[in-house]
């Protein structure tokens, strides 16, 4: 099996130090999440939305802000393949 540190970042737009930071914030706040909802288990009173706020938020960071950030991306190669089109012709 190969195994490389660079094949998975790069499909999602990052070097393997930026999704190293951004896996780790990741687990962090599902670590502070999931210890909200096992206090509010006990104490029903306590986190009752923080757990679907941590959610959100990661879903947020995670899905919508990727999506703007490769469709801008895409544009950007887009724009600099019809410039080099350009100056070609």
């Amino acid at each position: 099996m190969k195994v490389s540190f660079s094949e998975h970042p790069a499909s999602v737009g990052e070097n393997y130090f930026e999704h190293l930071l951004k896996a780790s914030g990741f687990a962090f706040s599902m670590i502070g999440g999931g210890l909200a909802c096992l206090v509010h288990a006990f104490l029903p009173f306590l986190f009752t939305r923080t757990g679907s706020g941590v959610i959100r938020s990661l879903h947020d960071r995670m899905v919508v802000n990727r999506r703007v950030k490769l469709i801008t991306r895409h544009r950007q190669r887009s724009v600099t393949q019809r410039g080099s089109r350009i100056k070609a012709a």
